[in-house]
């Protein structure tokens, strides 16, 4: 099963778990606690990736490159068995494996040409096998294996590319780009967050006999966003516009059109009633669709209707509006969705944010509020979650949704070309409009982030954020119709 690449869906989905891997070397030893002895596991993803090799590359001259762990023992494997097929294959031990360990076992057999672990053997192959470290690498690679593996042409990596940080995605000191890693049982964290995404290039998950009941001991609390995690609301014939949920949008004077695309995603969402609130330049949004509610009353006298749950504010709405209404609405009990001017304003004062529902801060908001994001995207989203008791969708490429209690999704539907202006008023609308519709904060979030992608996708190049709208409701007839898991 290989890993899917917005804009195209895959033919089948693949399970959602991510596993780090440390909880991956768990899954392993629960494995060979239900029954699987290591070595077999171990030929069995040798085999899966000498199988990958022959489905994607033609016979040519390969050099295996073996580390001493158990990722070279794969490597041995699919060395002896892609030379048993015809191959031309010469492998570099980075290390002897140590004696008695499976890996060693794996290279028993190997009779075959043997070359330095050096830059011009990985130069003189037309495929280079990288299995020398796998996702588990805590230190930076060495000068040794980093200029061997960039004189290589092209690679084929073992789990992950060398230097690739598998829980993190992050690059210890340097890795190669591989053109296809062959990945075990569960995808890591790494392979779907930036600059391991990037490094991995098409991503092949092979089943190594691994048991899906080890889940049972090693509990996912990471997962590829996938419709598996989340339910969108489902209409009865006795809703109606009050049922569906009611969404108000704070909207500034200076710039309107994010008030504008909040409102109206929150409308395609499906909520039933959606008013901008602008106590300044009302008159701007009475010129905009005919179906959006404008109010210019004041905050507390709409604060008075019980009906209005669930709030949008920030998008457009200025610094001093913000600070100004935010605390309102949280003093109020209201379900508030906070991007943009709502998180700038409390730049350094991440416990004022505190009761949100949902906050959609892009790294460069996340940080002036929160402080340096570093290297770890998720454990940053994590903590910010767990401090403000907030669902924190940070924004990006590589997205993630962190929930309070510790779970997290990497969102993988967005296409390069989502990055356009205005883009993220319309997620928070859609989240705000599924919230409204009764959905939890981190689902409402995780779906809203995983149908804004697959809306951009559907939308296709070149889009500017008013083609996002109108592909909203395909994207949302698609999971109605069950499509995504064609």
């Amino acid at each position: 099963m290989t890993l899917f690449a917005a804009p195209a869906l895959p033919r089948r989905l693949p399970p959602p778990e991510l596993l780090p891997p440390d909880a991956m070397a768990r899954a392993d030893a629960e494995a060979v606690r239900l029954g699987t002895p290591g070595p077999v596991l171990m030929a069995n993803a040798g085999r899966a990736v000498a199988r990958a090799a022959r489905r994607y590359f033609s016979p040519c001259r390969v050099a295996v490159l073996c580390g001493p762990g158990n990722n070279g023992g794969d490597g041995y494997v699919a060395a002896r068995l892609l030379q048993e097929e015809g191959w031309p294959v010469t492998l570099a031990a980075l290390a002897a494996p140590r004696a008695g360990s499976d890996a060693a076992g794996a290279a028993a057999p190997w009779h075959g040409p043997a070359a330095p672990f050096a830059p011009a053997t990985a130069a003189r192959a037309d495929l280079v096998i990288d299995a020398v470290f796998g996702a588990g690498l805590d230190r930076d690679v060495s000068e040794q294996v980093s200029e061997t593996l960039r004189a290589a042409r092209r690679v084929l990596a073992v789990d992950v590319p060398s230097g690739v940080d598998g829980a993190t995605g992050a690059v210890r000191g340097q890795a190669p780009r591989a053109a296809l890693t062959v990945t075990f049982f569960r995808y890591k964290p790494g392979h779907l967050l930036l600059p391991g995404r990037d490094l991995c290039g098409a991503v092949e998950l092979a089943d190594i006999g691994i048991p899906g009941r080890v889940l049972e001991s090693v509990p996912a609390d990471t997962f590829i966003n996938l419709p598996s995690l989340w339910q969108l609301p489902r209409l009865s014939a006795l809703d109606h516009k009050y049922s569906r949920g009611d969404v108000t949008v704070l909207g500034g004077a200076a710039m309107t059109g994010a008030a504008r695309l909040a409102a109206a995603a929150a409308r395609r969402a499906g909520a039933g009633l959606v008013t901008l609130a602008a106590t300044r330049g009302g008159d701007i949004y009475r010129t905009g669709e005919p179906g959006l509610i404008v109010s210019d009353a004041p905050l507390e006298a709409l604060l008075a209707d019980a009906r209005r749950r669930v709030w949008v504010c920030g998008p457009g709405l200025g610094h001093d509006e913000a600070r100004a209404a935010l605390p309102a609405l949280l003093a109020a009990g209201r379900a508030v969705v906070a991007d943009a001017d709502a998180l700038t304003a409390y730049a350094g004062e991440p416990d004022a944010l505190r009761g949100v529902a949902v906050m959609t801060p892009h790294a460069g908001e996340f940080a002036r509020v929160f402080g340096t994001l570093g290297t770890d995207r998720l454990a940053a989203a994590r903590a910010a979650a767990k401090r403000t008791g907030a669902v924190v969708l940070l924004k990006g490429s590589d997205t993630v949704v962190a929930a309070p209690d510790g779970r997290a999704a990497i969102n993988a539907s967005a296409p390069p070309w989502l990055a356009t202006a205005g883009a993220g008023d319309v997620l928070s609308g859609l989240i705000a409009g599924l919230l409204a519709q009764g959905m939890p904060p981190w689902e409402a979030a995780a779906a809203g982030a995983w149908l804004h992608g697959r809306a951009a996708a559907l939308a296709g190049p070149h889009l500017i954020v008013e083609d996002l709208l109108p592909a909203l409701p395909r994207a949302l007839a698609e999971m109605a119709a069950g499509k995504t898991m064609a």
